[in-house]
């Protein structure tokens, strides 16, 4: 599997992650900070939360592999395009609004990978 393959991967995963556990907590609800510990064990029993904390695991194992493999000063800032994603994907499956100026923010994120890529 190519390098940028094994990149795109981990990236995919982290945002499927972050996904599910937002889904998980949805169906969770809110909680005061105070009640965390308390509430530990039933958010992971909850599929959605467990299963993002996986594909994390996942993305994790699959990022270890790209820093054996290409530069960390290359490579790290790709992983923003997540933002990207999980911004788009948050408007279709969570119906969030996302305004001009984070378009605009996302759109300056987009620009910054493309620089470092052509570096």
């Amino acid at each position: 599997m190519g390098n940028y393959l094994i990149l795109a991967v981990s990236i995919l995963l982290a945002v499927t992650g972050q996904l599910l556990m937002k889904k998980g907590m949805m169906q969770f609800g809110a909680f005061p900070i105070k009640e965390l510990l308390s509430h530990l064990i039933p958010m992971f029993l909850n599929p959605f939360v467990f299963f993002g904390f996986a594909c994390f695991g996942l993305s994790s194992i699959f990022w270890l592999v790209v820093l054996s493999r290409l530069p960390l000063s290359l490579v790290y800032p790709m992983v923003s395009v997540a933002y990207v994603l999980v911004a788009f994907a948050s408007m279709i499956f969570f119906k969030e609004s996302v305004s001009l100026a984070r378009w605009m923010g996302i759109g300056i994120i987009i620009l910054g990978v493309i620089l470092i890529s052509r570096s």
